[in-house]
């Protein structure tokens, strides 16, 4: 089970002694902790698109750099992110990126997504590089090889994970060294009691053999169990080891944004992770 650390700077994360044992450095952001006011109070990390209502630049930079101090990792570690796209496309990050920190971050803060690769998962051995998914009701799961070298940051909402965007991130790992004792740990998402969805997405997750992951409810529409969902794909990719929680971004108010409970305008948290 994932385990509550509150930092020493005010900053409260989610972390996986699963990965802790392999010797990673990573963390689940809340929103404690940090500058933001209003609905994207305090430890906001992205911008919602397409909401006229937007977060201060220098508010998410000064909240990077609180998370960053909260896990240990410095401006010198450079973040690698991607255009999440609700697909399961993989990026495998092979060296340091050459974009400058400041570049980078004041290009996500803005949306300009101009020369980002469209991407849902991150793949690195480069211990310089700090990888970094942003959710608010989706399920992001971190993951690391037995000996912390190799790891992995993906973000699944219900399409990528009935296009199985975990299980193309656990091959890639494999086909970059990881081996098969990879270590998983799932991180906060909106649970199953308040993910109604319409008959036809769960029959997709019927459709890909996800069954156990649907809910029916009398009277009303089908529920679905996301983390569910991603720890039988991750099961079936041949991770045994795998970290849960039983937290909800919609229920947890106080803990976490979420995109369905403030109807798109609130902020985002953050699933980080470095290779050792």
């Amino acid at each position: 089970m994932l385990e509550r650390t509150v930092h020493a700077n005010g900053v409260v994360t989610y972390q996986s002694p699963l990965l802790r044992e392999a010797g990673v450095r990573h963390a689940f952001s809340t929103r404690t902790g940090g500058v933001s006011e209003g609905p994207f109070a305090s430890l906001n990390l992205g911008n919602p698109g397409g909401e006229v209502l937007q977060d201060a630049a220098e508010h998410i930079r000064e909240n990077y750099r609180r998370l960053q101090e909260a896990i240990g990792c410095d401006e010198r570690v450079l973040r690698a992110w991607v255009r999440q796209v609700h697909g399961r496309a993989v990026e495998l990050i092979e060296r340091e990126p050459e974009n400058e920190y400041a570049e980078t971050l004041e290009a996500e803060i803005r949306d300009r997504f101009s020369g980002q690769v469209a991407a849902d998962a991150m793949v690195s051995a480069v211990s310089g590089v700090l990888l970094m998914i942003r959710v608010a009701d989706c399920v992001p799961i971190l993951l690391g090889s037995a000996d912390g070298k190799i790891v992995a940051g993906v973000h699944a909402g219900w399409r990528g994970v009935v296009g199985n965007v975990v299980a193309k991130a656990v091959r890639v790992m494999q086909e970059a060294g990881a081996g098969k004792g990879i270590v998983a740990a799932i991180g906060p998402a909106i649970s199953v009691e308040h993910f109604e969805v319409g008959a036809e997405v769960a029959e997709e997750f019927v459709k890909h053999d996800l069954a156990n992951a649907v809910r029916a409810v009398a009277g009303g529409k089908p529920h679905i169990d996301l983390q569910l969902a991603v720890r039988l794909q991750l099961e079936r990719a041949g991770v045994r080891r795998v970290e849960g929680n039983d937290l909800c971004t919609f229920r947890d108010a106080g803990d976490f944004y979420s995109h369905r409970r403030d109807a798109g305008v609130t902020g985002r948290m953050a699933a980080v992770i470095s290779a050792r």
